[in-house]
């Protein structure tokens, strides 16, 4: 495997290719960083789907971001050919592919970039020109964080890496206590009472890779009920406009108490407004990541997936785990009976997010007394 020096890229020009789920793009992010701590006076020019761009600090990694819209713009063959073009007049030495995908090595072979490197998967060894042997199980920790931070040790442009124990994206918008005002300011047209010091409780019972990650709808609701009626609690149901129907389905069940922000919001306005929660209660999906990532307590419910492998990093962070023969199966839908969800019981998400979200206000007092000395 031939390996990059840092010695040919330190005031090179480098595409980065992020990868395309939200998720993934947060578990990128250590690598992120020690790529610019390699490449301090390097040209990053990060290149993502629009729907994750918002979630990378610019500033902070000092890099340029260019958005890639299948959706838009650069749909279809044509759509391609345009963004190629586009990558082409930036003259780039090299790209440094975070993505996985066939497509993100043929667009960087179709731009013309001379030193194309990546983790030699889908076919694509041949357009690469510094291929990547995929980990074997066992041969870097188990979180997916490592997974990108392998690639640019075995490319040679960091020489080892600590394990990843945490995650941290900068909070939007000064402090969380100015979170919390948005988010009442953008809960105050759908509740009839103002909230007075309540205890907020984001929902999230979508999961974007498929059906089999979704605790199911009507546990949710039992779950809300219980909030709101034994805590006093405001359940807030986040979602996409995907997964506004599938909230809207279960907000009639789910108590007067509860409300919706599903298909309202966009990524950023999320994070400018899931800090204001005094916790987050989630499937396994993409914005349990940026929600622990942004210091929310985030209780997170796994099933069909492996959690040591893709659980959000963080002291805020509990999960509740199903039990299957099975799991984890990483299928999208489930071809039998869900077993592994629907063995976690409402019972034991109640107690279990009851007793953290009091070690989280616990924490959060003790820390303002100490801020106050």
């Amino acid at each position: 495997m031939k390996q990059l020096r840092t010695i040919e890229l330190a005031r090179a020009k480098i595409l980065v290719r992020a990868p395309n789920w939200i998720g993934d793009a947060v578990m990128c992010l250590p690598a992120l960083y020690e790529l610019r701590r390699a490449l301090p006076e390097a040209e990053l020019v990060l290149v993502a789907r629009p729907w994750v761009l918002e979630l990378f600090p610019a500033e902070e990694l000092r890099c340029r971001t260019v958005p890639y819209d299948t959706r838009g713009p650069h749909r279809g063959l044509g759509g391609r050919w345009r963004i190629a073009a586009e990558l082409r007049q930036e003259k780039f030495h090299a790209a440094i592919l975070f993505q996985n995908a066939f497509d993100a090595a043929l667009l960087a072979a179709m731009a013309g970039i001379p030193i194309r490197a990546g983790y030699a998967r889908h076919g694509r060894r041949l357009l690469l020109t510094h291929p990547v042997r995929v980990p074997r199980r066992g041969e870097i920790p188990r979180h997916e964080s490592h997974y990108y931070l392998e690639l640019l040790r075995r490319l040679g442009l960091i020489e080892r890496y600590s394990e990843v124990g945490e995650i941290l994206l900068p909070l939007s918008g000064s402090s969380r206590a100015a979170a919390r005002a948005r988010l009442e300011e953008a809960l105050a047209p759908r509740l009839a009472q103002p909230l007075h010091g309540k205890l907020l409780v984001g929902i999230s019972p979508g999961a974007t890779f498929g059906t089999a990650k979704r605790w199911p709808a009507e546990r949710f609701a039992q779950l809300a009920l219980r909030l709101s009626g034994e805590l006093g609690a405001v359940p807030i149901f986040f979602g996409s406009s995907q997964e506004a129907p599938l909230v809207e389905s279960l907000l009639p069940h789910a108590g007067s108490a509860a409300v919706s922000l599903a298909g309202t919001t966009s990524l950023s306005e999320f994070m400018r407004l899931v800090p204001g929660c005094d916790l987050y209660v989630v499937n396994d999906t993409g914005t349990m990541h940026v929600a622990a990532a942004l210091g929310v307590p985030t209780f997170a419910i796994f099933g069909p997936t492996d959690e040591q492998a893709t659980r959000p990093l963080g002291p805020r962070v509990r999960l509740a785990v199903g039990s299957a023969f099975c799991r984890p199966c990483l299928l999208r839908h489930c071809p039998i009976d869900h077993r592994c969800m629907t063995s976690v019981s409402v019972e034991e998400v109640f107690e279990s997010a009851w007793s953290f979200l009091q070690q989280s206000q616990t924490e959060r007092l003790a820390w303002q007394e100490n801020y106050a000395r």
